[in-house]
C-alpha cells in the first residue's frame, strides 16, 4: 500500500494542549477560567487537572521536532493562542466594516495602519516566540500549517463564568457578539502580516462545529460556557462562518498560500435500510458549516455570496462514527457503538473502544473521504486522527487500519494529501484533563520526560517508507482485535 512520495506525514497540536507546562508558559484565556473554576471541578465538569502542569511544547519544542523527525514527520499544524498575543483588548483599533441590509458582515478591510496600531497591543515577545518555533521546524525543511483559532478565546472576549451566571446579554459572550467576528479578523490580518514566510498552508479554524453544539447544546460536555439554547448555538455557528469568511479575505491580502478550514467530521451510519433517508439528511446538516463556504449556500446562513469560494482545503478531523436506527416516523442514535460506547472496553459491534469511548470505525474515515470528495473537488488533509489509549494496547490497529482506509479511498479518487496524527506527545485533554492519552510518545507530566510508544516506530516505519509495508499490514485487520 504505496502512497505518493509527496503525500504528508506529521502531527497535529494546539496551543493550549501542549504549551504550558513549565513556568512563563501560561496564558490566560476562557478555557483557562473554565477549567480553573472551583464550582466547575466540584461538578465534576471539568477534571482538576491544570493545564500549566501540561507537556511544555513552549520550551520543549526542539526536542519535540527532534523525535518528530526521527519518526519520519514532514509536516506539522501548529497554532497560534489569540489571548497570548492580545492578552488585552483590541476594540479601539478601527477597521472598515461593510454590511448588508440584513446586517450581515460582508466585508472587513484591515488596513495597514491597523496592523501598526494592534502591534502596540500586542505581547511582540511572544509573537517573536513563536517565530522562533516556527523556524526551527522549516529550517528543518519541513511543511508548516498554521491554524489561528483552537477554541480559547480571549477573556475580553468570553468570560464563559459571568454568561453561565448572568446571561449572554450581560458579559463577554465570544461567538454571541458579532464584534468577534471582527477582533478575530483582525488578528488573522495581523499574524498573516508577520508569519506568512514561514506557512505552506493556512487553516482559519479547527473544529468550529465542537465550539458552537458543545457550548451550547451539551452543558454537560465540559464546554464553555454550558449555557443552554440552540438559538445560541445557531448565532454561535453563523458568526463562526462569518469569522471564516472574513479571516479568509484578510489572509488572501498578505497570503497566495492556500487558505482552508478543519472540521470535526463523523461517518454518521445508518442501522437499517429504513434508516437511510433520515441519516442522508444528517449528514447534509453536518456539511452545512464547510457547505456554506464552498457554494455561498447553507441552512443556517441562506444564500450569502460573500461566502462563496472562501476555501482552498478542508481539514479532515475524523475519530469514530455515531450509528442511527428506525425509531417510529424518525430515527435515533444507538447506544455502544461509535463514540457512545463503553470507556476503555468493547462497542456492541465488538470493536475495541478507546479511552474515552469512541468504536474503532476505520470504514467511515473511507466512506468519509469519497463522500467529500465528490461534494466539495477540493484538497483533502487528515488534520487529526488517532486514540486515546494509554497502554497503546490498540493504537498501532487504529494507525494502520485508518492509513489503509485513507489509501482505499485514494483508489477511488479521493484527493487526499497527507495524514497528521493526533498527536505526537500526550497532552491536555481540555475538560478531560490528563486522563485521556493521545500521543505516539507518553510524557512523564511530572519531569516533562518523552518516552516512545510501541505505535510510534510503526508510525516510523510507514512515514519514512511512504508506504504501509507487507510486514505491517495485518495491522489493518481490525478484525484481529474484535471480542468474539
Amino acid at each position: 500500500m504505496k502512497f505518493p512520495s509527496d503525500f504528508l506525514f506529521g502531527y497535529s497540536w494546539s496551543g493550549f494542549q501542549f504549551e504550558m507546562g513549565l513556568p512563563g508558559s501560561e496564558v490566560e484565556s476562557d478555557w483557562w477560567v473554565w477549567v480553573h473554576d472551583k464550582e466547575n471541578i466540584f461538578s465534576g465538569l471539568v477534571s482538576g487537572d491544570l493545564p500549566e502542569n501540561g507537556p511544555a511544547y513552549w520550551h520543549l519544542y526542539k526536542k519535540d521536532h527532534d523525535i518528530a523527525e526521527s519518526l519520519g514527520m514532514d509536516a506539522m499544524r501548529g497554532g497560534i493562542e489569540w489571548a497570548r498575543i492580545f492578552p488585552k483588548p483590541t476594540f479601539d483599533v478601527k477597521v472598515d466594516v461593510e454590511k448588508d441590509e440584513n446586517g450581515n458582515i460582508i466585508s472587513i478591510d484591515v488596513p495597514e495602519r491597523a496592523i501598526e496600531e494592534l502591534e502596540k497591543l500586542a505581547n511582540m515577545d511572544a509573537l517573536n516566540h513563536y517565530r522562533e518555533i516556527y523556524s526551527d521546524w522549516k529550517e528543518r525543511g519541513k511543511t508548516f500549517i498554521l491554524n489561528l483559532y483552537h477554541w480559547p478565546l480571549p477573556l475580553w472576549l468570553h468570560d464563559p463564568i459571568a454568561v453561565r451566571k448572568l446571561g449572554p446579554d450581560r458579559a463577554p459572550s465570544g461567538w454571541l457578539d458579532e464584534r468577534s467576528v471582527v477582533e478575530f479578523t483582525k488578528f488573522a490580518a495581523f499574524i498573516a502580516y508577520h508569519l506568512d514566510d514561514l506557512v505552506d498552508m493556512w487553516s482559519t479554524m479547527n473544529e468550529p462545529n465542537v465550539v458552537y453544539e458543545q457550548g451550547y447544546t451539551r452543558p454537560q460536555s465540559g464546554f464553555p460556557p454550558g449555557y443552554l439554547s440552540h438559538e445560541a448555538a445557531e448565532k454561535a455557528k453563523l458568526n463562526l462562518m462569518q469569522a471564516h469568511a472574513r479571516a479568509y479575505d484578510a489572509i488572501k491580502e498578505h497570503s497566495d498560500k492556500p487558505v482552508g478550514v478543519i472540521y470535526a467530521y463523523k461517518w454518521i451510519d445508518a442501522e437499517d435500510e429504513a434508516a437511510e433517508k433520515a441519516v442522508l439528511e444528517l449528514r447534509r446538516r453536518d456539511y452545512d458549516f464547510v457547505d456554506g463556504l464552498y457554494s455561498g449556500k447553507s441552512l443556517t446562513a441562506g444564500e450569502r455570496k460573500d461566502f462563496k469560494g472562501r476555501v482552498d482545503w478542508v481539514g479532515v478531523n475524523y475519530y469514530s462514527r455515531l450509528l442511527f436506527v428506525t425509531f417510529g416516523d424518525s430515527v435515533r442514535l444507538l447506544e455502544g457503538y461509535g463514540f457512545v460506547s463503553p470507556r476503555g472496553g468493547y462497542a456492541k459491534s465488538g470493536r475495541p473502544a478507546s479511552d474515552f469511548g469512541w468504536e474503532i470505525y476505520p470504514e467511515g474515515l473511507e466512506k468519509l473521504l469519497v463522500e467529500l470528495n465528490y461534494r466539495y473537488e477540493l484538497p483533502l488533509l487528515i488534520t487529526e486522527n488517532g486514540m486515546a489509549d494509554a497502554v497503546d494496547r490498540y493504537r498501532p490497529y487504529y494507525l494502520v487500519s485508518h492509513l489503509a482506509a485513507i489509501h482505499r479511498a485514494m483508489g477511488k479518487g479521493a484527493d487526499v494529501r497527507g495524514y497528521l496524527h493526533w498527536s505526537l506527545t500526550d497532552n491536555y485533554e481540555w475538560a478531560q484533563g490528563f486522563r485521556m492519552r493521545f500521543g505516539l510518545v507518553m510524557v512523564d507530566f511530572e519531569t516533562k520526560k518523552r518516552y516512545l510508544r510501541p505505535s510510534a516506530l510503526v508510525f516510523r516505519e510507514i512515514a519514512t517508507r511512504k508506504e504501509i509495508p507487507e510486514e505491517l499490514e495485518h495491522l489493518a485487520d481490525v478484525n484481529a482485535i474484535t471480542a468474539r
